[in-house]
């Protein structure tokens, strides 16, 4: 049955939602014995801001039917609430934003002028690119759109195109090694294209652990550091989205975001899962559905 794009960048953004949402109840201590036997915690699980601006972009597509930086800009700014973890480069920018400030501006001022190259627009770009299934370019060119309201390093919108791209493709069940040749080809060069040309070598590892070990596990909060062994775990997982959660989570380090970009990009989680993650935001289907 032929889906529209809203409906496939809704499906996406459940997904998200549950890898976000389940994956940050592992670091509550008390959650722990569940997380080393892979049982699941207790409900209900409450999502983070990687959900909470995913439903941003979600909007403004519904809206525009593109990104629409403006737009984006003042629904992550109006939507921002603190409480959900965002981190505090990103929380000073919308809080400026919603002064009056020029998010232009503001998201150039980290690193000497060039921006933030952590893996914000990496965790929430999964819609998009389900959004652009079938079409990877335009969803690569739109990914880099949307990283760089909050991220324009170089290295933040590579990360944020090869998993836009990445979501874009999957639907079409590639090979392991064909959905991460084809996020290459999309990729700029740099630093997590280098380290997604090592998950392709690594390919034949199956491992978590010694996979993250080369590719991290996004403890360092950056786009490099996050991206290669995210693609990593959904090229081996493509369809499979439980298995997919419990290998992503089992490497450790931000499993929130390593988890919600992984179930952004692969979709259809357990309807028991579902059931147990907080429903996403009303205002964000309110043009969508």
């Amino acid at each position: 049955m032929t889906t529209t794009a809203a409906e496939r960048s809704h499906a996406s953004l459940l997904a998200l939602s549950v890898g976000d949402a389940l994956g940050s109840q592992f670091f509550v201590p008390e959650n722990r014995p569940a997380f080393e036997a892979q049982t699941l915690p207790p409900g209900p699980w409450q999502w983070t801001d990687d959900t909470e601006m995913a439903a941003s972009i979600h909007l403004v597509l519904c809206k525009h039917g593109t990104v629409d930086q403006n737009a984006l800009a003042e629904s992550f700014a109006e939507h921002h609430d603190f409480d959900r973890g965002y981190g505090p480069s990103t929380g000073r920018l919308l809080r400026l934003v919603r002064e009056g400030g020029d998010w232009r501006t503001l998201a150039r001022e980290p690193f000497d002028g060039m921006g933030s190259w952590g893996n914000g627009a990496a965790m929430r770009v999964a819609p998009l690119g389900a959004w652009f299934a079938g079409d990877p370019s335009e969803a690569a060119r739109q990914a880099a759109l949307a990283s760089e309201i909050t991220h324009p390093h170089p290295e933040a919108i590579a990360g944020a195109i090869a998993v836009g791209v990445a979501a874009a493709i999957a639907p079409g069940n590639p090979s392991p090694g064909g959905f991460l040749d084809e996020v290459l080809e999309h990729t700029p060069q740099g630093t997590v294209r280098q380290g997604i040309a090592e998950a392709r070598r690594l390919l034949t590892i199956g491992d978590p652990a010694t996979a993250a070990a080369v590719l991290g596990n996004g403890r360092q909060v950056a786009a490099h550091d996050t991206v290669p062994f995210t693609l990593w775990s959904a090229a081996h997982h493509l369809g499979d989205f439980e298995r997919a959660f419990w290998a992503t989570a089992a490497a450790g380090g931000d499993i929130d975001t390593t988890c919600a970009i992984v179930g952004g990009i692969i979709g259809r989680p357990p309807a028991a899962w579902l059931a147990e993650t907080e429903p996403l935001p009303k205002w964000c289907l309110q043009a969508a559905l």
